[in-house]
């Protein structure tokens, strides 16, 4: 137990820096110190600096995961609310990857799997609206329209930017969404 928690510690502290600069500054030497272990450590349980990284962003994806899944399918309010309670607390770290993806090619393949994590939540909450489409160009189309309604930057653009409240936020998902959940 206590070692599980010496690695929770340690990505814990490897996320944080990320976030407080780029992930240039994630050194073995700086995790150590704010983990409050040594740099053997470190090594002896994530291997390398690259392994240190994947680790972080694979504690982190399976967060996300869990929570991202925990709306059932085809309850567009669950989902609404589901998204925004993510994107609430982690939209600040999902954004600033985003922000370097193209510094790094570790950054670049963790943004990539988080795209794949956002792509098939959308697949598996709107998939009473997909169904129907099924094997033909307007489910890829209405499958790409999900996606970018549900987009984090979406979410920026009406939050951060257009200083909107969460409950006018979830009311904007709502309204852009409604086109594409309508039954016949």
């Amino acid at each position: 137990m206590a070692a599980a928690r010496t690695g929770y510690r340690i990505l814990e502290a490897t996320e944080d820096l990320f976030m407080e600069g780029p992930l240039a500054g994630v050194t073995l030497n700086a995790v150590a110190g704010r983990a409050g272990v040594t740099v053997q450590t470190v090594i002896r349980r994530f291997g390398d600096r690259a392994g240190l990284i994947r680790a972080t962003a694979e504690s982190a994806a399976a967060r996300v995961s869990a929570q991202r899944n925990a709306a059932p399918p085809g309850d567009v309010h669950a989902a609404v609310e589901n998204l925004l309670d993510h994107y609430e607390t982690t939209a600040t770290l999902a954004l600033k990857l985003l922000a370097e993806e193209h510094s790094s090619a570790d950054l670049a393949a963790i943004t990539a799997a988080a795209r794949q994590i956002h792509r098939h939540w959308c697949e598996r909450m709107f998939a009473p609206f997909l169904e129907p489409l099924a094997g033909t160009p307007d489910h890829d189309r209405r499958l790409a329209q999900f996606v970018a309604v549900c987009d984090v930057y979406t979410w920026k653009l009406l939050r951060r930017d257009a200083g909107l409240s969460r409950d006018q936020v979830a009311l904007s998902l709502h309204e852009m969404l409604e086109p594409f959940i309508r039954r016949p």
